[in-house]
């Protein structure tokens, strides 16, 4: 891959990784502008670790809270820490099942079409503004229970498809259940660590199994991919505190239109049809 391409492709999927704005509809966006080939699975496999230690990196204190607690969650202690890690956990086991479940039946290539991404940046972008408005502001992570974490457990796991943003479908959820804006948006990127080591870690066992190595193109874009993610987290986290969601509802539908002007040839001379 050329510099270019690696700087891009880091670029997009940093930023949209943690913003609620689907990462999979600008990953589409890329072909349909650019005649770059496809990065390949490996690549795809260190762009998303960048992105993991840039979570890690940005909520270091939460994350050693979270290890603390795992320890003591195994000791059968009763603690802050271990409570918060049984509900990550827990919380996690939907989008694995789902996940496991789509990948397995092959469900997952049946969703991929732009339609259906443009469709849901639509309808999750909606309902990410209605929740941020009627949702109370009463509670922080603290008060995080059972059930409130499996209920946003199971909200990630309907990001499996394509075009509903995991941390745009959490923090709607999070916001419905009454959770401040930037403790949501704090519970959504914790609860995102186990997944998205999860998938990664399935891809690189896939990539192992074919005797299959990391490139220098890839580790590059990873090293980039953390500083645009770690951006992306510390500018999400700013825009919450003080504007709320509105602008990323606005942007998801931007983002749909071009989509489907893509799809149906409303841009002339720049189109999808060649490249599905």
């Amino acid at each position: 891959m050329s510099f270019e391409q690696i700087f891009v492709l880091a670029l997009v999927q940093g930023l949209t990784e943690f913003l609620p704005v689907s990462s999979s509809g600008h990953l589409i966006l890329i072909p349909a502008l650019t005649d770059w080939p496809d990065q390949g699975v490996v690549t795809d496999v260190m762009v998303h670790v960048g992105s993991l230690f840039a979570v890690v990196v940005y909520f270091w204190r939460d994350v050693l809270m979270l290890l603390k607690g795992t320890g003591e969650l195994v000791r059968f202690k009763s603690t802050p820490g271990a409570r918060m890690a049984g509900y990550i956990a827990l919380a996690t086991i939907p989008a694995l099942a789902f996940g496991a479940y789509m990948k397995l039946s092959g469900t997952i290539d049946a969703i991929r079409g732009v339609e259906i991404v443009a469709w849901n940046a639509v309808i999750f972008g909606i309902l990410l503004y209605v929740a941020d408005v009627v949702g109370k502001r009463t509670k922080i992570m603290e008060n995080m229970t059972l059930s409130p974490a499996l209920i946003i457990g199971v909200a990630q796991a309907i990001a499996i498809i394509p075009g509903t943003s995991r941390s745009g479908i959490t923090m709607t959820a999070a916001r419905f259940l009454g959770f401040e804006r930037a403790e949501a948006a704090r519970f959504s990127f914790l609860l995102g660590i186990p997944a998205i080591a999860a998938a990664g870690a399935y891809t690189a066992l896939e990539l192992l199994e074919v005797g299959g190595n990391i490139p220098a193109d890839a580790l590059k874009a990873a090293g980039l991919t953390f500083f645009a993610a770690l951006a992306a987290i510390a500018l999400l986290m700013a825009v919450v505190k003080r504007y709320g969601f509105f602008m990323f509802m606005v942007y998801r539908l931007l983002l749909a239109f071009v989509l489907f002007g893509l799809l149906y040839d409303w841009f002339p001379g720049i189109s999808l049809s060649d490249k599905l």
